[in-house]
């Protein structure tokens, strides 16, 4: 009879808690006002996107990078709200693996919902 090698995985509820983990990553999200994993939002940013209310409108611009070849990508819309987007495996694993972004939701002129992630050359203007 042939045996197959299966590596064992507990699941997330046999998993031993991670208490100094957990208390790390709860001082961290006290010590910014906007934690993300990829990049320190600067101070200026996370007071501008807290002070943001639904309907206002934004001018977002992003860096498009390819290769060696830059440009800029401007987009206007309605500022919807903004949270975290947190990417991964859809497999059962350790919470601190995922990678957790910002998420600004805006709607565009022409009526489409439509959100981005925000990274260190991102810019985000409120437009009066």
């Amino acid at each position: 009879m042939r045996q197959t090698l299966t590596p064992y995985v507990p699941s997330a509820a046999e998993r031993p808690v991670d208490v100094a983990g957990a208390a790390r990553a709860a001082e961290e999200r006290a010590a910014h006002e906007l934690p993300s994993a990829t990049w320190a939002v600067p101070p200026p940013l996370a007071a501008l996107l807290k002070g943001l209310r639904p309907g206002q409108r934004v001018r977002i611009t992003q860096t498009v990078r390819v290769g060696q070849k830059s440009w800029p990508a401007v987009v206007l819309g309605a500022f919807r709200g903004l949270n975290y987007l947190a990417t991964g495996l859809a497999t059962d694993r350790v919470p601190e693996d995922d990678i957790v972004v910002l998420a600004l939701h805006f709607t565009k002129d022409n009526g489409e919902l439509s959100s981005v992630t925000l990274d260190e050359n991102t810019k985000v203007e409120v437009i009066n």
